[in-house]
Formats: structure tokens, sequence, C-alpha cells
């Protein structure tokens, strides 16, 4: 059976962020998906199961365990359908842990449509302020990842991770975010509880970080840029309990596995 490997949110190749898309006949069991996603060691393997034209089921398993959203593995999903799978299919409709997810293919790309993650400012405590390096000025969270207002994009840039101290914060995520020249805002993210310390470009963050930039910039269309090694660029439009996502996809490779699913 096939395995495609695909860059998103990537204006050319060994940028954005890589994602694996296996297409299966049936969704095979939570434990081979996630010794395939083990061994790709991507951030993401994404497993779909076509159920009708334009339909489909789709799960993410990280090296870490199944996760419920994941932005840039269903952009490389919707890339892998639309041009190998499902060939022209232009709007696709998955069937996931956050409900239902559309994408549609556009003359720029792909734009995913995405629930509004819920966020709500809190104190800046200790252990925040240890993770980010000193940097937080402000947090916001609510159950999902956590997001934190840097004042200034360069610090950010130099930022060093500690996995030991991001571990102890509350939340899927850590998201580090603030406002930049070239840029509406830029951020990076990061996921050691699901053993990725930085993920390159993370699409369920900006379902957080965009609507908050949003509403502070006045804007209603954003272009965020993922400051990772890798680096990508996101547009975002927040849309009341939607959030709508955009970004190109660029194929790596695509080979056989050898079993089948």
């Amino acid at each position: 059976m096939k395995q495609y490997i695909a860059d998103a949110f990537a204006e050319e190749l060994f940028t954005g962020n890589p994602a694996a898309v296996v297409p299966c006949r049936a969704m095979p069991s939570p434990e081979i998906m996630q010794k395939i996603a083990v061994e790709n060691a991507y951030s993401e393997t994404a497993f779909m199961v076509k159920t009708g034209r334009g339909t489909y089921d789709l799960k993410w398993f990280t090296p870490g365990g199944e996760i419920d959203l994941c932005g840039h593995a269903t952009l490389a999903a919707a890339f892998v359908l639309h041009t190998y799978e499902d060939p022209g299919v232009e709007e696709m409709h998955f069937r996931t842990l956050s409900g239902e997810l559309t994408v549609t293919k556009g003359e720029r790309g792909f734009t995913m449509s995405f629930p509004t993650g819920k966020i709500k400012p809190i104190p800046l405590t200790d252990t925040i302020m240890r993770a980010s390096g000193g940097l937080a000025r402000e947090a916001y969270y609510d159950g999902g990842d956590m997001v934190i207002i840097v004042e200034d994009e360069e610090k950010l840039r130099q930022y060093v991770p500690q996995a030991d101290l991001i571990l102890k914060m509350d939340g899927l995520g850590m998201i580090l975010t603030a406002p930049s020249n070239q840029y509406d805002f830029v951020s990076r993210c990061f996921y050691p509880k699901l053993n990725i310390l930085e993920d390159p470009v993370t699409g369920r963050a900006h379902t957080y970080s965009g609507p908050l930039w949003s509403e502070r910039l006045k804007k209603e269309v954003l272009i965020a840029k993922q400051i990772s090694p890798r680096g990508g660029v996101v547009t975002v439009r927040p849309a009341g309990d939607r959030v709508y996502l955009s970004g190109n996809v660029q194929l790596f490779m695509q080979g056989e596995l050898p079993f089948d699913l």
C-alpha cells in the first residue's frame, strides 16, 4: 500500500512541516497506526479512509500518541487526495475527533475550516516564566494549547526551549507568539508531551493565535510566519467559531509500505 510524504505550509521543498499520509481501505487498529507513526518519526502521520466522493475518515498520530486536531497533516492529506487518490476533488470533508473539517482547493493552495481554539487570559506563573525563558508578557489557556505573548520577534527567534520546563506547563502544547514587521505575527510551537520538542509549522496553533491577533490588529485576514528552523507561512482568517487556514503543499516522495491495511 502507498504512503506519501509531503511538506505542508511550504512554498518550496524542505520548508514547512513534513507529514506522512497513508490512504487505507479501512481504518487500522490504534496499535498499528501508532507503530507506523513511531517508525515515520514525523510530527504527524495521517490515516484516511474514503467513505464517498469528497468524504473521508481521518486520524492523526504523533510519535507520542493520537491527537484530536492537526493542521499540517490535514493539509497534506487534502493535497494527496486532490492530486493522487481522488483526482480533481475540489472540496473534501473529513470526519475527525474534532468533528467535520472541510478543505477546499483554490487557485493559491488549500484552505481548511477548523474550529476556533478556546483560550482566556490567565496569570503569569513562575512555571510559565521559566518555560518561556522569561519572555512571557501575557498568557492564555482554556484546556487546549497555551498561548504566550512575547514582545520581541528577535528574542523569540533566539529562545532555546527546555523540554523539562515545558513539560511542567498546563496544556498539550506551548505557543510563543510575537508581533512582526514583515508579517502580521510570528510564532514558535512546542509539544514535548507528544515527543515533539519544536513543531516546524502548526496549523492547530493558529486556531488559537490567529483570532487573538485578529482582534488585536483589527484585521480580518492575517499572514503569519512560524519561525522554526524550517519555517512556513499560514494565511489565517478567523470567522466566529471557525478559523480558515490556507497554505501550499509540496510532495517530497511516495512509496510502498510492505504490507496492506
